[in-house]
């Protein structure tokens, strides 16, 4: 079931979705050669707690026999994709990571991604990020009421293919806001004029994953971080995204 938010849910979750796009701000200041994922994640936790948040992932159970993810962010390096566990891994020179957050405040969530460059990087890596990046653009313009949903899905594959690279198929965008994972879920391909049609007052987070090889990805064994199965990089950019009767509104810009 989609659901449709009220005036009063929406400023809750543009709340929540304020303190994503900060903790993204600070985090992006901080990816250097030289530290620990979780140095990262625990600069992001203290920032979140400081302003009455708390990490919508850290505890977040996929079911199974997986372990409940424990970190306060996900950061994903070079072919991890999305799902990284932080931990004592140091970011080195040359390296892309990305770092997923999601806030929780008064019961309702925010959820936005960005994948920042260590240091130098090559310019493959440069390229995969702008694409990426774009691409993302290219589905939030189509995020309009009374579109079908996958023109945003259409137009993210379309871009993406069309710079040489391609888009992870096995993950997806989701609903959000009234919880972290909501309907409807969000694929970065498809064609054009299919899906449910978007209404005003949906929040969305649309977060295209892009490999510079293969689509393919597989789960590691510890059951949470993606890697594509070539071992290229992969970016990841996301954004919360509310569907009004206009231009659609960015709330994690």
């Amino acid at each position: 079931m989609i659901l449709i938010k009220t005036k009063k849910e929406i400023d809750y979750i543009k709340e929540s979705c304020s303190i994503v796009a900060e903790t993204l701000r600070l985090l992006k200041a901080n990816v250097k050669p030289g530290i620990k994922t979780s140095e990262l994640a625990q600069i992001a936790d203290d920032y979140i707690q400081s302003n009455g948040g708390k990490s919508a992932f850290k505890g977040y159970s996929q079911g199974g026999d997986s372990i409940d993810y424990p970190g306060a962010i996900c950061i994903s390096v070079d072919s991890e994709v999305v799902h990284g566990i932080p931990g004592e891994r140091v970011l080195r020179n040359g390296e892309i990571v990305s770092v997923d957050v999601g806030v929780e405040k008064k019961g309702y969530f925010g959820d936005a991604a960005l994948t920042v460059p260590v240091g130098e990087i090559s310019e493959e890596k440069k390229k995969l990020l702008e694409v990426t990046q774009q691409s993302l653009y290219k589905g939030i313009d189509e995020a309009v009421a009374g579109n079908p949903l996958h023109n945003i899905s259409a137009a993210v594959q379309e871009y993406v293919e069309k710079n040489g690279f391609s888009v992870v198929r096995d993950l997806c965008g989701h609903g959000v806001g009234k919880y972290l994972h909501e309907a409807p879920s969000i694929p970065n391909y498809g064609r054009k004029g299919t899906g449910v049609k978007l209404k005003s007052g949906m929040t969305i987070a649309i977060e295209p994953m892009v490999n510079a090889g293969t689509y393919r990805v597989k789960v590691e064994p510890d059951g949470w971080t993606v890697v594509t199965t070539d071992g290229m990089p992969s970016a990841h950019f996301e954004h919360t995204i509310l569907i009004t009767n206009g231009k659609p509104e960015i709330l994690t810009a």
